[in-house]
């Protein structure tokens, strides 16, 4: 076959890196406060624990993989913990 009659090959793109934001927080944050905000603890330092919230435009759509959650500790101290890719 010579070489005008090779077939055009489409280059192969990189694949996707996944983010593991969401794993991240529900599955080492989130629960690591909760344990220590369990009414079962007689003094913990974390008293409230919000729900892991995402990056949302208004419309509804994602607007990153960048996730937060909120705290407060004994003291009345609230916390912002966020969560997203470098």
């Amino acid at each position: 076959m010579s070489d005008h009659q090779r077939p055009s090959v489409t280059p192969i793109e990189p694949p996707l890196s996944m983010a593991y934001c969401d794993y991240i927080a529900h599955t080492l944050v989130r629960p690591s406060l909760l344990n220590d905000s369990d009414t079962h603890s007689e003094y913990p330092l974390i008293v409230e624990v919000s729900r892991v919230s995402m990056d949302l435009h208004r419309d509804g759509y994602m607007l990153s993989t960048r996730k937060t959650i909120l705290c407060k500790d004994h003291n009345g101290k609230e916390y912002r913990i966020v969560i997203e890719e470098v």
